[in-house]
């Protein structure tokens, strides 16, 4: 296991943290105030970016009753009374959620209030503009709670969302007719005056997807909003910088999240749609990321229209997802190794399986990594089989470190240790943040495609420091995707020498994680266990490894609340040393479809 840390980690931090609150206590008492535009503010917006992102009625309702449930958290006001914003937040997560204004297009969309009287079937002009009022009235209660300024608030990840959600919903908030005039100007004052803050402090931002949406949000207001050269120049050159350097050549994004990737995707197109629409020319270089991203998104995409779950990303939404793709002027089709992202994909009839073999992000790029070395997903037909715990940013907060660790993940873990370890609370994970402070010091892959299927192969070696052993897994699919058969083995390198202690045994166990709508039971034996799919598919686990144990789970990809699964779970104690050529250091399994078993869920028989 490498150190992920290193002595000018800590001075980098401290330098950007004094010039990130110096940065914050200059603007607190107010010097760039006199920087502001006070000239007249445009009549009419330009073009706006259309909202890939599908709404949630269901919560625009609530959040009009004063129920705001983000991150995992529950807020309630008297809507007629009370002032949201002045409201203590429960957790910084619900605070970034709350200011990001993610929502937004929630409460736009929330249904009309039925009628109270039942023969009254016609609606009002207000009645069909109640979410949209309304949106406006809560953007417009913060402008007066937090409009001149307030770090946390203003922060570079919560402002750049908060930007683009704004211009999102631009057709709400700045094109309305001349009874809401004033307020329109303040409104558009304030996204102005936050763009400059935004544009004056970008190198101060948190490197990676952060500083990359912060480019993005600059570049859309000055592509949005009239007369804001200034803006756009800085924006775009902005982001052609951050895509240049975050982009790699396979399209992955530097962090190694598929999330990340795919919501840089997404927002690109958008931005080029509105840069064309404008007249405005977009770098090539922006293009150019947008021609890499797209393909790998496509490698990322399981058959149910969702992402893999890795490294503190979850499914994303799928429909934002494919419309972006059907944007996608080149068209790609996804391929099977991606070498600078450090995945691997293999795909035949119907499944679908994603292997990480990469190693972890260094620096402050891992503070949402995960210890997932040779963790693997299968989706089949069926639906998704076998999964890795996930993340979603409407998830509790309590939950966002546990699924970090391997042990939420589809792989190998040998004595309850992860392969790559957090900072533990304190005064280092204070300044550095919650980033990874080991990993696998070298992860190597290997692939075979023959006619009977692919041969999967991966080695890391985050066990090798404190264990001596280092961990191989092979997976094999068959052509036609009935067939998954894996290889786990823990094994000593032949140039670490013998063990001092040869009558030593670590415990290891091989976790597989499987999705929330698929139903297990064991068989009598112990040694294998039947997998149902909700549309009634069978498959059957097997291993040489057993007896296997069913254990709970717990999913979160798919977004808030967690939901319950299963976990299939094979324990042994290895040997502390050997070429993991045989037990107990080497573990079979299969996963093996069997046809229809059964019906839907929900139906006996």
């Amino acid at each position: 296991m490498a150190r992920a840390v290193r002595l000018s980690d800590y001075a980098g931090a401290m330098i950007a943290s004094v010039r990130r609150e110096a940065s914050s206590t200059l603007q607190s008492i107010g010097l760039f105030s006199s920087l502001r535009d006070l000239g007249p503010l445009p009549s009419e917006t330009g073009p706006l970016p259309e909202d890939f992102y599908a709404s949630r009625p269901d919560r625009g309702t609530e959040i009009l009753a004063g129920r705001f449930q983000l991150a995992g958290d529950l807020v309630s006001v008297d809507p007629e009374h009370d002032n949201i914003w002045l409201k203590p937040a429960p957790t910084r997560a619900f605070a970034r959620r709350l200011h990001g204004f993610g929502w937004l297009r929630d409460v736009i969309a929330a249904p009309t209030p039925k009628p109270e009287d039942p023969d009254d079937f016609g609606l009002s002009d207000d009645d069909e503009e109640a979410g949209a009022a309304n949106a406006r009235a809560l953007v417009d209660s913060w402008i007066r709670a937090f409009g001149r300024w307030n770090s946390f608030a203003w922060s570079h990840g919560v402002l750049s969302a908060r930007l683009i959600n704004w211009l999102r919903a631009g057709g709400t908030l700045f094109e309305t007719d001349e009874s809401d005039r004033k307020a329109r100007n303040t409104r558009l004052r304030s996204l102005l005056r936050q763009a400059r803050y935004l544009q004056r402090t970008i190198p101060l931002a948190h490197d990676g997807a952060v500083r990359l949406r912060c480019a993005i949000a600059l570049s859309f207001v000055g592509l949005c909003v009239p007369r804001q050269a200034g803006l756009q120049k800085s924006g775009l050159a902005a982001l052609e910088k951050e895509v240049k350097r975050q982009i790699l050549p396979d399209g992955g994004h530097i962090s190694r999240s598929p999330r990340a990737g795919t919501e840089a995707l997404i927002d690109l197109i958008v931005l080029r749609d509105v840069a064309e629409t404008a007249g405005v020319e977009i770098p090539r270089e922006i293009v150019r990321a947008i021609d890499r991203l797209a393909p790998m998104s496509r490698f990322f995409r399981m058959s149910d229209g969702g992402l893999a779950s890795f490294h503190g990303g979850g499914e994303c939404d799928h429909g934002a997802l494919k419309m972006a793709l059907s944007r996608d002027d080149t068209g790609a089709k996804p391929f099977g190794f991606a070498p600078h992202s450090g995945y691997h994909r293999a795909e035949a009839g119907g499944a679908t399986i994603l292997l990480d073999v990469g190693k972890a992000p260094r620096g402050t790029l891992s503070t949402s990594a995960h210890a997932s070395a040779l963790a693997f997903e299968l989706c089949t037909t069926g639906g998704r089989l076998v999964v890795n715990c996930g993340w979603h940013d409407d998830q509790p907060s309590s939950w966002r470190e546990a699924v970090r660790a391997t042990a939420a993940h589809s792989t190998l873990t040998l004595e309850e240790t992860s392969s790559a370890r957090l900072f533990a609370p304190g005064w280092k994970r204070d300044l550095l943040g919650p980033r990874l402070t080991s990993a696998p010091g070298s992860v190597t892959a290997r692939r075979n495609e023959e006619d009977m299927g692919v041969w999967l192969e991966g080695i890391h070696e985050g066990y090798r420091a404190d264990y001596g052993l280092s961990h191989r897994r092979r997976v094999f699919l068959a052509a036609d995707g009935g067939d998954l058969r894996g290889e786990d083995a823990l094994f000593r390198p032949v140039s670490d020498g013998p063990p001092e202690d040869v009558d030593v045994r670590f415990r290891f166990a091989i976790r597989f994680h499987l999705h929330p709508d698929v139903r297990a039971s064991l068989s009598r034996d112990s040694m294998s266990a039947l997998l149902v799919q909700p549309d009634g598919d069978g498959w059957r686990f097997r291993t040489d490894g057993g007896p296997i144990r069913l254990e709970r789970s717990v999913y979160l990809a798919a977004g808030a609340p967690p939901q319950r699964a299963t976990q299939i779970v094979v324990q042994g104690e290895a040997e502390p040393f050997g070429a993991g050529d045989r037990p107990p250091n080497r573990v079979r399994w299969a996963f093996q479809r069997l046809g229809q078993v059964g019906g839907t869920q929900g139906e006996t028989g």
